[in-house]
């Protein structure tokens, strides 16, 4: 309860789900032993992971994938993103996948919303319709309907100016 409270204070009042506090730890990380550095090193090799490797559309990642690509302990990983990214494993690779697909969504008006989910790496319809919904508020579809209206009215903005 303590920690959805700092998360919705936090995103409130505009500063992004980071800490880079130890002592807002998870009372289970208490002997880790895990150092600030280090935990900023990991949150580091995470973080270019999945931004310059893309390892989100890998469909079958799971938390021992992740660490082994980035050459780290598994429950140091795992209590990087709990602590210092505050959220879980999933919760976070849903956002880097969702966040892809809305990209492709827009960009590639053609590719099938099927497409584009196995792209950026769910297996399930259901899964990422959920995911999708749970985080922008609106299906795949209806997102790709609300970007293309938000694109021609930019366009006839620009064609009256």
């Amino acid at each position: 309860m303590k920690r959805l409270l700092k998360q919705l204070v936090f995103k409130y009042i505009g500063q992004e789900h980071q800490t880079t506090d130890p002592s807002n730890s998870h009372e289970k990380y208490k002997k880790s032993g895990l150092t600030e550095e280090e935990a900023l090193a990991i949150q580091s090799k995470i973080k270019k992971a999945f931004e310059e490797d893309k390892i989100y559309r890998n469909n079958t990642i799971c938390l021992d994938i992740l660490s082994g690509h980035i050459k780290e302990n598994r429950y140091k990983v795992s209590q990087v993103i709990n602590t210092y990214l505050s959220k879980n494993f999933y919760s976070f690779l849903n956002e880097y996948r969702i966040k892809e697909a809305k990209k492709l969504l827009v960009s590639n008006p053609t590719l099938s919303v099927k497409a584009i989910m196995y792209e950026v790496g769910f297996n399930s319809k259901n899964s990422f319709y959920s995911a999708f919904k749970k985080i922008t508020g609106l299906s795949p579809n209806d997102y790709r309907a609300a970007a293309n209206i938000r694109f021609v009215g930019q366009q006839q903005e620009i064609q009256m100016a």
